[in-house]
């Protein structure tokens, strides 16, 4: 089952919009609202809420619950609210999906380290985890500013008798436009397509140091990319580095590789083929090759 938990703050097109357009299985959804800022904010954010719960319900099928967040600059409490969730879902078998688009920063940056914590920890479920952001296709508050900026030149020519009443008519519906758009979809519209996907995953980073004969195989594989198997990786090593392919060598680069791999550090993927693994860096393995291939290592 793939449960999606989402921190409502006053987005709607970039919590849901990227599911629907790239036609991800939704089976449960937690939505999460907390009171931020005025009642006014409050009760926009709730509003925003129902209206989700009602279409991950009925645009994708999935079971929704909401739950509120007592203390949206928390940190700690919202920490704890996301492990808790988290790792109920993991218990029941489920996949986990992070949004952390919307909501206050503190509460988004609590429940991606959370997600970070609990992948770190369970190693083994390190792939049911997973934490992402949707960028939207633009921002409405800019649209907003510059529509109070016309109305207060508007407002300036009526106080000086020079605004006629077409142009009164006229600023009137593009404001009230403006708003209606601004109830019906919060504060950012669409949601903008990266890289062929609206869901832009944020890796998991290893806590622990690599050490030097995992960097040559990190850069090996950030040289030559993908390997049918840890074989073919091993003897491209014992080349490149003018070693004697034996036996004992191809051990040392297997007991490496399964360290830097999903049930270590993270920063290979392997895919079984038969007999063989297909290897390749993972998403913060690439991003670890190329921040210290920037900083002259590996050359």
């Amino acid at each position: 089952m793939q449960t999606h938990i989402v921190p409502v703050g006053f987005d709607y097109d970039r919590l849901i919009a990227p599911l629907v357009r790239d036609r991800r299985t939704v089976d449960r959804v937690v939505l999460l609202e907390g009171a931020v800022g005025s009642e006014a904010n409050v009760e926009y954010s709730r509003n925003l809420g129902a209206k989700l719960e009602k279409d991950f319900r009925n645009l994708l099928g999935a079971e929704t619950e909401r739950y509120g967040v007592a203390d949206v600059y928390d940190y700690g409490a919202a920490f704890e609210q996301a492990f808790d969730l988290i790792n109920a879902e993991l218990d029941a078998g489920n996949e986990v999906w992070v949004n952390v688009s919307s909501m206050p920063r503190v509460v988004s940056f609590a429940f991606a380290t959370a997600a970070h914590s609990i992948a770190v920890e369970r190693a083994d479920d390190r792939d049911r985890v997973h934490t992402y952001y949707t960028a939207p296709e633009k921002y409405l508050e800019t649209e907003l500013a510059e529509e109070l900026r016309a109305g207060a030149d508007l407002l300036a020519d009526v106080l000086d008798g020079e605004a006629d009443d077409e142009r009164v008519a006229e600023r009137l519906d593009a404001a009230r436009d403006l708003l209606a758009e601004f109830d019906e979809r919060g504060t950012t519209i669409g949601a903008k397509e990266l890289g062929g996907s609206h869901i832009v995953e944020l890796p998991v980073a290893s806590f622990s140091n690599v050490k030097p004969f995992e960097e040559l195989i990190l850069f090996t594989l950030g040289d030559h990319g993908e390997f049918e198997s840890v074989s073919e990786l091993a003897g491209t090593l014992a080349r490149e580095l003018g070693e004697e392919y034996t036996d004992s060598f191809r051990s040392k680069v297997i007991y490496n590789v399964d360290r830097l791999g999903p049930g270590g550090k993270g920063y290979i993927e392997q895919e079984e083929q038969g007999k063989s693994y297909r290897t390749r860096l993972s998403r913060i393995g690439e991003l670890w090759v190329r921040s210290h291939t920037a900083d002259g290592e590996g050359e």
